[in-house]
């Protein structure tokens, strides 16, 4: 259902079928087919979905871990390819607006992934695509550092979607860029890990994903999908397991403009739907618009360089060219 006024989120909260890439795209589409058919306008996919989280990164270094990271490589995604093409084809005939978490692989050398949000319009075609600026902890074995080249909203018909990974809205300056742009729906990807309310330990895990992600519905005003992977030991293939030290249980939520929990928390492998305005949006906006009236740019500026990661430069005569000096 989509009109500019109304619109349905929807969190999609399910386990991708790790080292696998074709089977969890043949998943993916299913899922977003079955969003379109509950009527969504936009749909989230968690961080890293396709490809899944790096859980083997969390483990003691063994020989074992050396062979997933390869196998994980493997079955990166690149953008474009018949990977993105098949997203592209699913969310045209589902008639809905998909931002899914990618495990993309750089074309360039084909040995360096990134925790990637690709963006994909209704129109079966690719929007963008936001690279995690700083992977954290130990995630930094296993993905590279992104740009801000993606680091932008995208204008659809029922307002501007944008999107962050996990721990990027703990970075807070990424998450000011997008609210500086007017984000008006946003996809908070989580890998689904922390809980919605903290153990009782000596050193509980507190709830980052809830906390943060109704901060930044509070903070830029705006609608935010926090979608949360699931893998559990069982969904892990047999020849990985003793590298699973830990589970994603997911705990979506959909949260308002105001930072009120709407839908969720969710458990299991579900698609949460929430309905959503552009008038609660706008009167949220209103009050604080932290890029615009709710902003000194006279004291505080932020600058983003959007170059793109550039390693290596050419001069000259391009490498086999038939061409012959003076």
């Amino acid at each position: 259902m989509t009109d500019k006024e109304h619109f349905k989120l929807a969190a999609i909260q399910a386990a991708p079928v790790m080292f696998d890439r074709d089977a969890s795209t043949e998943k993916a589409c299913r899922l977003i087919r079955e969003a379109g058919a509950m009527g969504a306008t936009v749909a989230g996919f968690g961080e890293a979905w396709l490809g899944g989280y790096p859980f083997f990164a969390f483990a003691e270094m063994r020989p074992l871990t050396w062979q997933a990271m390869a196998e994980y490589l493997a079955n990166a995604v690149e953008i474009p390819s018949p990977t993105t093409n098949q997203l592209c084809e699913a969310a045209r005939l589902a008639g809905i607006d998909v931002v899914i978490g990618v495990v993309e692989r750089d074309a360039v050398t084909a040995g360096t992934v990134y925790c990637t949000l690709l963006f994909i319009g209704r129109e079966g075609r690719i929007l963008g695509r936001h690279r995690k600026i700083k992977p954290t902890f130990h995630e930094r074995s296993v993905w590279g550092e992104g740009d801000a080249v993606g680091l932008r909203t995208f204008h659809r018909p029922y307002g501007r979607i944008s999107g962050l990974n996990c721990w990027e809205h703990n970075t807070m300056l990424p998450g000011y860029v997008l609210a500086a742009q007017g984000t008006q729906i946003h996809v908070a990807a989580w890998p689904g890990r922390e809980p919605a309310i903290a153990p009782a330990s000596p050193t509980p895990l507190w709830p980052r994903q809830l906390l943060l992600s109704r901060a930044f519905a509070s903070q830029a005003a705006c609608y935010v999908i926090a979608v949360g992977g699931v893998r559990l030991h069982s969904d892990t293939p047999d020849r990985y397991r003793e590298l699973s030290t830990f589970e994603h249980t997911g705990d979506s939520t959909i949260i308002d403009p105001r930072g009120e929990i709407i839908a969720g928390p969710a458990q299991g492998e579900t698609i949460l739907i929430a309905e959503g305005s552009s008038q609660a949006v706008l009167a949220a906006k209103a009050v604080s618009d932290i890029g615009g009236h709710y902003s000194r740019p006279d004291l505080l500026r932020l600058i983003v360089d959007r170059s793109p990661q550039t390693r290596m430069a050419e001069r000259g005569i391009a490498p086999n060219s038939d061409m012959q000096t003076a």
